[in-house]
């Protein structure tokens, strides 16, 4: 059984438990950190310990699935609030060539973000400057992008004078100084895969734009990247919380001599051509970046393939694109006219019928999957059919989780099977149509925007009134449960130890129990 060290981006189920959970259906072995040496949002994890954990742990590994974020700062939000010097980083650093010299069979697979820029003002995740200042520092970046590269008007000139101006010393100084520090970081990361210390990367970008600083650091980086002739061992591309997953995916294949085949069919003809929202790219460039990455190839027929990947898309993109908070008739036009919801699912029921593996990226909508497709699923009696699903936030969070799980469950479909994969994968596929769909899209509005406002609350700030708030999350989690998945095949779901992670009504955390003929089968997500 080869082992796999992962060292998650934070301790947010979607970082630590779901590649746990894809891990589960395998047979691999995974082990992580205790909970205890991780940190909570935006304090650090204990680095040190970790260090040292991590030191033990790849005495006898095969593979290390590393976020550097965490392994230097803390966790993805510490890495946006540090204070360190760039020789605290590169020292830190120095860990990954400490194991491999006592570990050298050891293969590491690595993913680093590119600090995001947040087109709003908040300091939830960012610093305290960022409340007041944060709209201004994503638009300097955007125009300073743009200035760079002569494509700024005047009018646009004239406003990156303004903001430069505006914005107060030591906030632009705190700022530039911890983007510097974390790009030169990056830089030795593309180093460490050329000197074959780690042998894949992966530079996320995390809720980024067409310009901005994000988007001219990439191009940066993927100059050198270029330069170095790394192409093979370095992907670049929108994502964030569900790059550990495809990592684990890529490990599986490569362990496993798998090269799964992935065949693509989409809800709308533009779909393919939209970019998504929080994203710098066509839809069907960044899937081509997820199944790449982990481990897969695009084939164009639908009956001849591992996974056919159903990927209901918008028609348009950007601030186009719905969110799980909208209102039906607040969506734009193009949801009712350039989007098939009805030939979808038809063809998904035809292809489901002659046993071809179909897995669901539900990513039409922002945060939270497609209610009036999900519930035309289950009212047609195919939901509980699909190989796959996840729906939950952004394009990429989606598309990397639903893309794991696929070539692993299309994996064990074939000739190999385990006693255990089959419970495993199906309880994943069940806490995803919960979190994503339930939660997400059903539970989470109608508490945030019904239920919150009369409580003198927020979805961002719940006071003192989080136990509250979590019992009432939990009822109607239920209720979603008892009205939408209760005709499984597999038996009933229930859910225990609901909980908000960061005590605000952005994610979830529970364990799913698939009671099948009264045997319960629990998995932790």
């Amino acid at each position: 059984m080869s082992k796999v060290i992962h060292i998650p981006l934070d301790e947010r189920p979607c970082n630590l438990q779901y590649p746990q959970a894809l891990a589960n259906m395998t047979d691999m072995e995974m082990v992580v950190p205790g909970r205890e040496l991780l940190g909570e949002m935006k304090k650090p994890a204990k680095v040190t310990l970790l260090h040292n954990w991590l030191k033990d742990e790849a005495k006898q590994a095969d593979y290390l699935i590393v976020s550097i974020d965490m392994l230097i700062y803390g966790g993805i939000v510490p890495s946006r609030l540090h204070t360190l010097t760039l020789q605290d980083c590169l020292k830190s650093l120095e860990i990954i060539q400490e194991i491999k010299r006592v570990n050298p069979s050891l293969k590491v697979f690595a993913y680093n973000l590119i600090m995001r820029v947040p087109a709003y003002s908040s300091s939830e995740e960012e610093p305290d400057y960022y409340e007041q200042y944060g709209e201004y520092i994503y638009r300097l970046g955007w125009l300073t992008d743009k200035k760079e590269q002569n494509l700024a008007d005047n009018e646009e000139l004239e406003e990156y004078t303004k903001i430069l101006e505006m914005l107060p010393e030591e906030v632009k100084w705190d700022y530039f100084e911890r983007r510097k520090v974390n790009h030169s970081v990056t830089s030795q990361i593309l180093q460490m895969v050329d000197s074959e210390l780690i042998d894949y990367l992966i530079i996320p970008l995390d809720d980024n734009s067409e310009y901005g600083f994000t988007a001219k650091e990439q191009r940066q980086l993927m100059l050198e990247v270029d330069r170095k002739n790394l192409l093979d061992r370095i992907a670049i591309y929108p994502g964030a919380d569900e790059i550990a997953c495809t990592l684990f995916a890529r490990v599986f294949c490569e362990s496993h001599s798998y090269t799964p085949e992935i065949a693509l069919r989409y809800s709308s003809t533009k779909g393919p051509f939209i970019i998504p929202r929080y994203e710098d790219r066509s839809l069907s460039e960044s899937i081509k970046s997820h199944i790449t990455a982990a481990g897969g190839v695009i084939v164009r027929d639908e009956n001849q393939n591992n996974v056919l990947l159903m990927v209901h898309s918008p028609a348009e993109g950007q601030k186009y694109m719905a969110e799980s908070s909208f209102a039906m008739e607040k969506r734009h036009r193009s949801y009712f006219s350039e989007v098939n919801i009805r030939e979808f699912v038809q063809a998904m029921k035809h292809q489901l019928g002659k046993g071809i593996n179909v897995a669901l990226a539900d990513v039409a909508i922002c945060n939270g999957g497609d209610h009036s497709l999900l519930q035309l699923l289950q009212k047609q009696g195919i939901l509980g059919d699909l190989l796959a699903y996840a729906g939950w936030n952004t394009n990429g969070n989606t598309m990397g989780t639903v893309v794991a799980h696929a070539i692993i469950a299309s994996y064990y479909k074939g000739e190999e099977t385990l006693p255990y994969h089959e419970k495993a994968s199906r309880t994943f596929f069940y806490s995803r149509l919960v979190e994503d769909w339930g939660y997400q899209s059903v539970v989470r509005k109608y508490v945030s925007y019904e239920v919150l406002p009369t409580m003198g609350l927020t979805p961002r700030y719940l006071g003192g009134h989080l136990e509250e708030v979590t019992e009432l999350v939990n009822r109607k989690m239920e209720g979603f449960i008892e009205k939408y998945l209760f005709d499984l095949n597999e038996g009933s779901i229930q859910i225990n130890d609901v909980h908000l992670p960061w005590k605000r009504m952005f994610e979830v955390g529970f364990t799913l129990s698939l009671n099948e003929k009264m045997e319960k089968v629990e998995k932790s997500l």
